[in-house]
């Protein structure tokens, strides 16, 4: 009987979870023309997806509730923080912070309950299970954010030094630097490739190079993309031509590329050790001591 509707409640929640993200599903709002249309059109190529307006797309109460609670249980400013999280993972198509709020309280309540399903089984763990459950639930948004922000920093870090090698190449056969950045953007694929685009894109719309770029580098991580449109930057201002910062940077990056891949290798080693003593050693003693212990304890048992 509890073991039934033990069951019979998780499967009652994940129904419920399966109808919340069909609510929340994301629709289409009216797009206006002018410089608004504009951003949102940067938008939908830089995410591959677009994202729903917060003003634009039908909220159902529900959300707004979930909203709701997660902001009285999260810090100030945290819309803001998620923002540039959700910018570091290259703005999931249709997710804003709004929605991650909404998921995040979604998963507080879907966690509670099922601590409250499983205290059932054990009702002296209560204490523990319901708030570890809603804890849980209310974390795990933001860890697949922040996952996924990372998988796409170090894709950027990686692509980095490739990227820069067909700048220098284009610039050096006589394209402009900014037509070397939209043909790069264009003819490569990657996020550090949306990000050229849609620095070009944010140029073509009335921002100028340099703050297109420093944008760039605030969405990422990235410590050599910031050193690289720093060094840009300076470039400009100092009329420097670009092709030799560029080239100067191409290099830069490939010997960083290499010492991170060695000490990658050298770390290997240390992080090898504890599989190899707590899995592999045991098996090796049980293969090459098994058969003695045995055969030991086979006479000691007949005499």
């Amino acid at each position: 009987m509890g073991a039934g509707l033990l069951y019979g409640g998780l499967a009652g929640v994940f129904l419920g979870s399966v109808l919340l993200v069909l609510t929340l599903a994301p629709g289409r709002g009216d797009e206006k023309d002018g410089v608004a249309g504009a951003v949102r059109s940067i938008e939908h190529d830089y995410t591959g997806h677009g994202r729903p307006l917060a003003e634009g797309g039908a909220e159902s109460s529900l959300m707004r509730r979930f909203r709701s609670l997660a902001l009285r249980l999260s810090p100030a400013g945290v819309v803001g923080a998620m923002q540039e999280r959700l910018d570091r993972a290259g703005n999931p198509g249709g997710w804003s912070p709004e929605r991650l709020l909404s998921f995040k309280g979604f998963g507080l309540v879907a966690g509670a309950a099922v601590g409250l399903l499983f205290m059932l089984r054990a009702p002296g763990y209560g204490p523990l299970l319901v708030p570890g459950f809603g804890a849980a639930g209310f974390f795990v948004p933001d860890v697949l954010l922040y996952n996924q922000g990372l998988r796409r920093q170090e894709d950027i870090g990686q692509t980095l030094p490739d990227v820069l090698d067909l700048l220098v190449v284009s610039v050096e056969s006589g394209l402009g630097f900014d037509a070397a950045l939209a043909r790069v953007g264009q003819n490569t694929r990657g996020p550090l490739s949306a990000e050229l685009v849609r620095v070009m894109q944010e140029v073509q719309i009335g921002k100028s190079r340099e703050e297109a770029l420093r944008a760039m580098s605030h969405r990422s991580s990235v410590p050599e993309l910031r050193t690289f449109v720093g060094a840009l930057v300076q470039a400009s201002d100092l009329g420097i031509p670009i092709g030799k910062v560029l080239r100067e940077q191409a290099g830069e990056m490939r010997v960083k590329r290499r010492q991170r891949a060695e000490e990658r290798a050298q770390k290997l080693a240390v992080k090898i050790t504890i599989p190899v003593v707590f899995c592999l050693f045991p098996a090796i003693f049980l293969v090459l001591l098994g058969p003695g212990i045995i055969a030991y304890l086979s006479g000691s048992g007949l005499r």
